[in-house]
């Protein structure tokens, strides 16, 4: 076993944590003033997001602690319990409706976001089926129902409608088939009609239109459909460096719009500046880092392609979430990861993460290196110990 197997690894724990409890900070900062205003409880949000927090960090501990490896036992009730989750948000009185989106169920005073159950039991369900199946991922028919199970579930999102939870579901799928064994070739043609049904997406929904339009000239509507991409521009460009210093954001000031969530990314940069974002910017790095890492060092195909899931839609949050918030793509909602409001977000990454910690404590040096890391091939584990 390699140096590290059968320990604890608290650099991911550590990372995990401190970018958890820096959420809270952020979020009570940039959600201070609303909540004052709205609730009359200047803590409302943060008290939210440190219960998250403080559950997330027992269910990640309890991940510790049981062997990852029965996850493998019940992939399809996970696919089973995504699509039923997902179903559910549909259902009068129990679906609950918020900006003209139907994403959260609610019991009660209690709630929670299906799509971030879901993309979990995703993740459950193709790694155990590309482990019991890795001889016939590299056939169209073998992969199929990983596929469905998908593409399934991206149909269920988009009805929603959440178009960022789509795209990430979307780019998980073909990660996990990639890794699992699918020809390059076969995820080409298969892409073609995704991508031909992006504009019909677009078209369907005039809202995703006023959004690409904001997003090309956000300055043609800026009391309008340009007008977050603008105040989130403003956030960070006021920040500089150095940033204005902690808590003393001004477009918090119900300039910018969910900033304690979906936009926290301006916030930061507008209160620690440059320096800050990059150094958060760094932390995720080395997480993601690490999540691969415990991938391509995991003692079977289950356990890798359980890790590159889970590491790799924790990836693909950050960038897409960044990358909105800069301007780089269009305004889409979509929470980040550990940091943003939402405790259902929080509990499920870290529970992901508790895993990712788990494979490691049973690691062991691969039989090869990964076949795409020395040469242009069709696996990414596909010479990983089974």
């Amino acid at each position: 076993m390699y140096k590290g197997a059968n320990k604890f690894c608290f650099p991911v724990f550590l990372l995990v944590l401190g970018i958890a409890i820096f959420g809270i900070i952020m979020v009570y900062s940039a959600s201070c003033y609303n909540a004052e205003k709205t609730y009359g409880d200047a803590m409302f949000f943060a008290n939210k997001q440190i219960v998250g927090v403080v559950i997330g960090t027992i269910v990640m501990i309890l991940c510790y602690f049981i062997n990852y490896s029965w996850l493998q036992k019940i992939g399809w009730i996970a696919l089973a319990v995504g699509l039923a989750v997902l179903c559910i948000v549909f259902i009068p009185g129990i679906g609950i409706e918020s900006y003209g989106a139907k994403r959260w169920i609610g019991f009660g005073a209690f709630s929670f976001q299906a799509s971030e159950i879901a993309k979990f039991c995703f993740i459950i369900f193709s790694a155990t089926y590309m482990s019991q199946n890795y001889q016939k991922m590299n056939t169209f028919k073998g992969a199929l129902p990983v596929i469905m199970a998908g593409c399934a579930m991206c149909l269920l999102i988009i009805l929603e409608p959440n178009m960022s939870i789509t795209i990430c579901v979307g780019v998980l799928m073909v990660v996990m088939l990639l890794v699992g064994g699918m020809r390059l070739k076969q995820l080409f043609l298969m892409g073609i009609p995704a991508i031909a049904l992006v504009p019909i997406l677009i078209l369907l929904e005039p809202y995703r239109l006023k959004r690409l339009m904001a997003f090309l000239d956000p300055w043609a509507s800026p009391q309008g459909e340009g007008f977050q991409l603008i105040q989130s521009l403003y956030s960070l460009g006021s920040g500089g460096w150095f940033g204005v210093g902690l808590f003393n954001s001004r477009q918090k000031y119900s300039f910018l719009p969910f900033s304690e969530s979906d936009f926290i990314f301006s916030i930061i940069g507008e209160e620690l500046g440059f320096v800050g974002c990059l150094l958060l910017v760094l932390a995720f790095g080395a997480l993601i880092f690490w999540g691969f890492k415990i991938a391509v060092h995991a003692k079977d195909r289950f356990g890798c392609y359980l890790a590159t899931g889970i590491t790799t839609i924790l990836a693909v949050q950050v960038v897409l979430n960044i990358a909105v918030v800069t301007g780089a793509i269009p305004p889409t909602g979509l929470p980040l990861p550990l940091v943003s409001a939402g405790s259902t977000s929080i509990v499920m990454f870290m529970a992901g993460m508790g895993v990712l910690i788990n494979i490691h404590r049973q690691s062991q040096n691969p039989f090869a290196t990964p076949k795409l890391f020395r040469k242009k091939a069709k696996t990414l584990f596909s010479k990983t110990q089974s």
